[in-house]
C-alpha cells in the first residue's frame, strides 16, 4: 500500500459510545480538482470531511483518524441503521462527478482504494455488504460515486457485492420497493421516493441503465441482488 500522507482536518468529533465501524461509505469529491476537494474538506467552515481522500495518481490522504467520526454521510440510512456517520468510514475519491463531468475513476486511484480497503476489512473486520456508496445510503440527496464507478471490480476483489446474475422479469413496483428495502434501500429518508432508490440501485448494479425507470433486465437484476447476503446489516 502506498503511503498515507496526514493531512488532518479539524471537522470531526467523537464517535457515540459503543458503535463500533461496520461501514466504508464511497463518494466523489464531484468538485473541479482534488487540491479544491482537499481545502473543503480541511475547511472548518463547511464542516464537511472525510477519513481518507484518494487522488487521481492513488495518493492516500488521512484526514480523519479512524477512532473519530468524520462528517461526509449526512442525513442517511441502511436497513435498520440511522446516521452513516456514526459507524462508518468515509473514503472521498478524486473525481468531477456528475456536476462537473463524470469521468472514470483512474487505475492507480482504485489500486490505492482496494489496498485500503483491505487494511480496513483487517482492522475492524468489515465484510464485503458493508461496502457502500453515497448513493446507496442518501439515494434522494446523492448520486456519488456514481455509474462510472468500478463496483463489478470491487465485488470481484470481495469488497462490496456483486453479482450479474438476473433474467428480466415483469415489473412489479411493488415487489421491487419490498425487494429494494430488503437490500437496505430507504425509502423514509427525506426528499426519497421510489425513482430515487431504483436509481441509485441502477448506478451500482445496472450501470449502463441509471435512469430510475423500473424495465424488466432492472426488475430481474433487484431480484438477483436481493438474495445476497445483506442480512448482517439489519440494524
Amino acid at each position: 500500500m502506498r503511503a498515507v500522507v496526514e493531512r488532518l482536518s479539524p471537522n470531526r468529533d467523537a464517535r457515540p459510545e459503543g458503535v463500533r465501524v461496520r461501514f466504508v461509505i464511497l463518494h466523489y469529491t464531484g468538485m473541479e480538482g482534488g487540491a479544491a476537494a482537499l481545502r473543503r474538506l480541511c475547511d472548518p467552515d463547511a464542516k464537511v470531511s472525510a477519513h481518507y481522500l484518494i487522488d487521481e495518481a492513488g495518493g492516500i490522504a488521512r484526514l480523519v483518524p479512524e477512532d473519530c467520526r468524520a462528517w461526509h454521510a449526512g442525513v442517511s440510512g441502511w436497513g435498520g441503521v440511522d446516521g452513516l456517520n456514526d459507524g462508518s468510514i468515509g473514503v472521498e475519491l478524486v473525481n468531477p462527478g456528475h456536476d462537473w463531468g463524470l469521468k472514470d475513476f483512474a487505475a492507480a486511484q482504485i489500486g490505492s482504494l482496494l489496498d485500503l480497503l483491505a487494511g480496513l476489512r483487517e482492522r475492524h473486520g468489515i465484510g464485503p455488504e458493508g461496502v457502500l456508496g453515497h448513493g446507496d445510503v442518501a439515494p434522494g440527496r446523492k448520486d456519488d460515486p456514481g455509474e462510472r464507478f468500478p463496483w463489478r471490480r470491487l465485488g470481484e476483489a470481495g469488497f462490496g457485492l456483486w453479482t450479474d446474475a438476473g433474467a428480466p422479469a415483469d415489473p412489479d413496483p411493488l415487489l421491487a420497493g419490498d425487494l429494494l428495502r430488503r437490500i437496505g434501500y430507504r425509502i423514509d429518508l427525506p426528499g426519497t421516493a421510489p425513482f430515487h432508490l431504483v436509481r441509485a440501485f441502477q448506478r451500482r448494479f445496472r450501470p449502463a441503465r441509471a435512469d430510475g425507470r423500473l424495465d424488466a433486465p432492472t426488475m430481474g437484476r433487484i431480484a438477483a441482488v436481493a438474495r445476497l447476503p445483506w442480512h448482517p446489516l439489519r440494524g
